[in-house]
């Protein structure tokens, strides 16, 4: 997710987000990129993803899982600023962490959620991790790489001892979620592939390419790619203010009459109305 650039007092070490201001609220949207654990020291938040509207109190923290679209407007309290700190778990990182985990113990049955905005409970896990990182936002030191690879560690340890589905919400890269075939269409999506053209890229026959497909996600391969085509092409004409006559093309539609008819079955209104 994009987070606005313009706001007082906004630190980012590393992938450890801090944000702290008294206006009124401000407001972001776009795509959460990467599984993110957000937290509200003081104020609130209010995320939306599409009909569904969750808000975050002071104290409470919410699980954000990555390649899905929210709008989060962070509000003061009455009497006190907003601030909040966000944690950013990248693939690479849990990779990693993947390595050391004990396979043995791995809830190979358990499916990840199907929500993808997921309000956690107020552990003391989760409490004294985003306690014990204030200090760091109250003074000039900046914490060392080692420093910010252990609390991100430390947040994944206390979204496991709240629920099994974070194991494949977080590890969804190899066995037994396999995501490798996420990761070939992320990177591929905007090419004219065919089901039988991405099971052989992924070394899958198609049965078992649908299959691992079906463990990641709940829509089809052809649904997932009309959804990441649209998204991407939203971000492009609201962020980039491209023009419509080239994002379709970039993001894989081969007419423009298809891409508005899709487009305006999304979201409610025409692409053109965007850059008029």
């Amino acid at each position: 997710m994009k987070f606005a650039t313009d706001e007082p007092n906004v630190f980012n070490y590393s992938d450890i987000f801090f944000s702290c201001y008294t206006d009124n609220e401000r407001g972001c949207w776009g795509m959460v990129e990467d599984h993110t654990l957000v937290y509200v020291r003081s104020g609130e938040i209010v995320l939306e993803e599409g009909n569904t509207t969750v808000k975050i109190r002071k104290g409470e923290c919410v699980f954000l899982r990555k390649d899905n679209r929210v709008s989060l407007t962070k509000q003061p309290g009455r009497d006190e600023k907003f601030i909040g700190i966000s944690l950013v778990f990248k693939r690479d990182f849990l990779r990693k962490f993947y390595q050391v985990i004990d396979k043995k113990k791995l809830p190979l049955q358990t499916r990840k959620h199907a929500r993808s905005v997921i309000s956690l409970p107020q552990t003391p896990a989760i409490a004294s991790l985003f306690q014990s990182m204030m200090p760091y936002f109250d003074s000039s030191t900046k914490p060392t790489e080692r420093i910010i690879d252990m609390k991100l560690q430390e947040g994944v340890y206390a979204l496991l001892e709240i629920d099994e589905q974070f194991y494949p919400n977080l590890f969804d890269f190899t066995d037994p979620w396999k995501i490798d075939v996420l990761d070939f269409m992320e990177k591929n999506y905007a090419y004219n592939l065919t089901i039988q053209d991405m099971a052989h890229y992924t070394g899958r026959s198609v049965a078992t390419f649908k299959r691992d497909f079906k463990k990641v996600s709940n829509l089809s391969p052809q649904k997932w790619l009309m959804e990441k085509r649209l998204n991407v092409a939203q971000d492009k004409l609201l962020h980039e203010h491209r023009k419509v006559s080239e994002v379709y093309l970039e993001v894989g539609f081969k007419n423009i009459s298809h891409f508005s008819t899709a487009y305006k079955k999304k979201f409610g209104h025409s692409p053109s109305s965007i850059t008029v």
